[in-house]
């Protein structure tokens, strides 16, 4: 199989990230419920992956980095800790349903910041346009979870600096695939998913927390056991209940691959690949390519879609033939009605660090043929 839906979860991880969830299942007990031996390598076990993604991401303080279920989950927490019922909420235009939903539960007054597929400038402009107009909050994804499209995030981040709009950034498509610097972005929260460019298990994610959070769930965290309140400190007062230790174990492993291989190496790896497949498949007739000029704007995604051809059933047809991509509106339709794709969906084709330049080539000769006519 060519494994290229890496946007959803990085299936190709490295060896030592199963190996250590499944070593800690066997010894590894709950973080703070005990002064027993499993208990503490458990509580090290958390506090060495909590270090490795501050060095990561360049914060201070470990203790800002908060254990979650996933980009969704954190997410959740940082937009129901800044907004109200009412708030003026700018977004981009690419937002992912992550961010939208919960802002239209809460029924804020979302603000989208509308700007041309591919084009940075115009995407600041949007921002300052709205920020300009008032605003309480402002989220922006980091790259499109669709078309892979890099938005200027440390500028938008000044402009909300300057204005002192805290601002919130999905970064579950850039984490472990682009430099990030929590610190320097003086972002609200960052959140992001264990289980993609970070290669950790399915069901770990991580928040990071530049203001105090208002917890969205309340229970035991191993802490001031008599407090019938949540403790006022972090890590501790977003992380009720018991922890998934074996998917922190894993994902440990997954960050430490990270910082081995090198960020800026795996981003570099990533743009030659999709530069390599957008090449080859504009030179496929009726196929429409969704591809940034400039390969600095766009990550490890891409989108496409084939003319008269419905995206869903050729997503099936590649399937059947080994192929592994993702084809319809990828839990993202505000991205796709900015890019004129909502009707028809696109297929979306994703890599990671274990892709390679053979892979590419098979899977573009696997759809040649599914793209010609009779």
């Amino acid at each position: 199989m060519i494994y290229l839906d890496s946007a959803a979860t990085t299936l190709q991880k490295p060896a030592a990230v199963a190996r250590s969830s499944a070593w800690a299942i066997n010894h590894l007990a709950s973080p703070g419920r005990g002064g027993h031996r499993p208990a503490m390598a458990a509580a090290d076990t958390a506090f060495a992956c909590r270090e490795a993604a501050a060095r990561l991401f360049h914060l201070d303080d470990p203790e800002q980095v908060v254990f979650t279920f996933n980009a969704t989950h954190g997410l959740n927490i940082a937009i129901k800790t800044l907004a109200r019922p009412g708030s003026r909420v700018v977004i981009s235009g690419y937002e992912h349903n992550a961010v939208t939903r919960p802002l239209h539960a809460l029924e804020a007054d979302i603000r989208v910041a509308r700007s041309p597929l591919f084009d940075q400038g115009a995407a600041l402009d949007a921002f300052r346009r709205e920020l300009d107009r008032g605003a309480d909050l402002a989220v922006c994804t980091h790259v499109s979870n669709v078309f892979g499209f890099i938005l200027p995030v440390e500028d938008i981040a000044a402009l909300c600096r300057e204005r002192g709009v805290p601002l919130i950034i999905d970064a579950s498509q850039s984490a472990g695939c682009l430099p990030l610097d929590f610190t320097a972005l003086g972002a609200a929260f960052l959140a992001m998913p264990g289980h993609k460019g970070l290669y950790g298990p399915q069901g770990t994610g991580l928040l990071l927390c530049g203001i105090d959070p208002t917890p969205l769930l309340e229970g035991g965290t191993g802490s001031e056991s008599k407090r019938q309140s949540m403790p006022d400190f972090l890590p501790d007062r977003l992380e009720a209940g018991t922890h998934n230790i074996a998917g922190v174990a894993g994902l440990l492993e997954g960050l430490r691959f990270v910082e081995r291989r090198g960020v800026s190496a795996i981003a570099a790896q990533e743009s030659k690949l999709i530069q390599r497949m957008g090449d080859e498949l504009r030179a496929i007739p009726g196929v429409e390519v969704f591809q940034a000029r400039n390969p600095a704007v766009q990550a490890g995604v891409l989108s496409f879609r084939l003319k008269n051809t419905d995206c869903e059933n050729l997503g099936e047809q590649l399937g059947s033939r080994g192929i592994a991509l993702r084809a319809g509106l990828h839990c993202a339709p505000l991205a796709h009605e900015t890019a004129g794709t909502l009707e028809t969906g696109t297929l979306r084709a994703s890599v990671s660090a274990f892709n390679t330049s053979r892979e590419i080539d098979q899977f573009l000769h696997v759809l040649r043929p599914l793209c010609t006519p009779g």
